[in-house]
């Protein structure tokens, strides 16, 4: 049991460090309104721009996806001495995009984790998290809806690993795992702006509400 310890405390760490709300927190600092209470009323960068304060927005990105990122990279590079390797880092990938899912110091009502969720895809691989940003990022110009680009990434994602598999980076069950449990969920978080999408009242990129 003891062997699985470290293991344990470095997911149970990345849970805490996604919980961080950096929607919230940073709305909080600059004297903005809860980005909870306005717009889709999810924390998130996304929403943070509907405020009109795009530095705010840049902030909550940049800080969310960090909070993915930096678990599994410090996993990834200094994880070995204690018996953890890339399976152990995804995991801990996935913790932090279910504490900002859920998050513990904020009553577990949290945002739809896709900045989290490419954070921890980059430090996985930053070919895999390229590939999917720019998934995202094609989608989203075209288009204008940040939901839709989230949830078409989220669909390649697990795919883009497979296909990098033994040319790009070594192919890991407990890694596919947890990248097809990102992607289902960010799916699922998505679930009203797909009946929105549907209806035709989604809402675009950098609108106001």
């Amino acid at each position: 049991m003891s062997s699985y310890l470290p293991s344990l405390i470095a997911i149970v760490l990345s849970y805490l460090l996604g919980s961080l709300s950096f929607a919230v927190i940073v709305s909080k600092v600059l004297g903005m309104a809860d980005p909870r209470s306005y717009g889709s009323k999810n924390p998130g960068a996304t929403n943070v721009l509907r405020s009109g304060n795009k530095g705010a927005a840049l902030a909550t990105l940049l800080l969310d996806a960090l909070k993915g990122w930096v678990p599994v990279f410090a996993i990834q590079h200094f994880g070995q001495g204690f018996g953890m390797g890339h399976g152990t880092a995804a995991v801990a990938g996935l913790a932090a995009f279910l504490g900002h899912l859920y998050p513990v110091f904020f009553g577990f009502q949290g945002g739809k984790g896709v900045a989290t969720a490419a954070g921890a895809l980059f430090g996985i691989d930053w070919l895999l998290g390229l590939a999917t940003g720019s998934t995202w990022l094609i989608i989203a110009v075209f288009f204008r809806y940040s939901s839709l680009a989230s949830i078409v990434a989220a669909f390649f994602a697990p795919a883009y690993y497979l296909i990098g598999g033994e040319i790009a980076w070594p192919l890991d069950l407990t890694v596919l795992l947890a990248l097809v449990s990102i992607s289902l969920l960010l799916i699922w978080r998505h679930r009203e702006n797909i009946r929105r999408l549907g209806a035709g009242t989604e809402s675009k990129l950098g609108s106001k509400k």
